[in-house]
């Protein structure tokens, strides 16, 4: 997560948002400054309609990953979150992806009428390490949403997650850190959270090696391109 902020961002062919939606590397290759948070002419994407009246936001499958390279409860953005939340409202057609480590803003930037939560979001919560997960997934738990996964990406260490996994958690996300500076990911904490998942029935997907693998006690380096693949021919996941 970077600290810009661009929602409606993942399922479609295109990349549209609220703000500059590059992250920190690829802002540098432009010299754009990634810390800059500003409203962009795509904000109103989801409900922009053709002259038929049919919505332009139609993805495929019906979800919209809400700002992958951001974090949609970033506190510059609070000022054109409430119209975001009305436009989500409005798409109820589409389920709203969200992924967050800023679970902690969560209470302070849900919308009047948000009650134990909207049908049409489902919002994830990312630890990357005991530390976090201990600090981030009591309050997780405890917020009024209804639909939950956890998101160990980039998974640093080794979490032992068997206290949150309870029957409100949807599914458990895995994967690795990407880029020239990622840190190692290891196949044996991958496969120690897919056990504890199995034993709580709870879903578990290993979605990317990550750059840096530790398998058998052997370091491999995967390049982007292989990473999800490899990870699904691990084929270690449960539904």
């Amino acid at each position: 997560m970077t600290d810009t902020w661009n929602p409606w961002h993942g399922c479609q062919k295109f990349s549209v948002g609220c703000v500059n939606c590059y992250v920190y590397r690829r802002d540098a290759q432009y010299e754009k400054d990634s810390t800059e948070v500003t409203k962009n002419k795509s904000f109103y994407a989801p409900i922009e309609r053709y002259k038929n009246g049919g919505y332009k936001m139609d993805p495929e499958g019906g979800v919209i990953y809400t700002c992958f390279t951001s974090d949609f409860f970033l506190e510059q953005a609070d000022e054109w979150r409430d119209e975001c939340w009305q436009m989500i409202k409005r798409r109820s057609d589409k389920l709203f992806f969200i992924i967050t480590k800023r679970i902690h803003r969560f209470e302070k930037c849900i919308p009047s009428d948000w009650g134990d939560g909207y049908d049409n979001v489902h919002i994830c919560c990312t630890c990357e390490n005991q530390k976090e997960a201990d600090n981030r997934l009591p309050i997780y738990l405890k917020a009024p949403i209804k639909h939950k996964s956890i998101i160990c990406e980039p998974l640093l260490e080794k979490i032992d997650l068997s206290a949150y996994l309870t029957p409100d958690i949807s599914q458990v996300v895995v994967g690795g850190e990407s880029g020239n500076e990622a840190r190692v990911c290891d196949y044996e904490w991958v496969l120690d959270l897919r056990r504890q998942c199995e034993q709580a029935g709870v879903a578990f997907a290993f979605k990317q090696t990550g750059a840096r693998f530790i398998k058998d006690g052997r370091l491999y380096r995967i390049p982007r391109k292989m990473q999800h693949a490899q990870a699904k021919k691990a084929d270690i996941n449960i539904e």
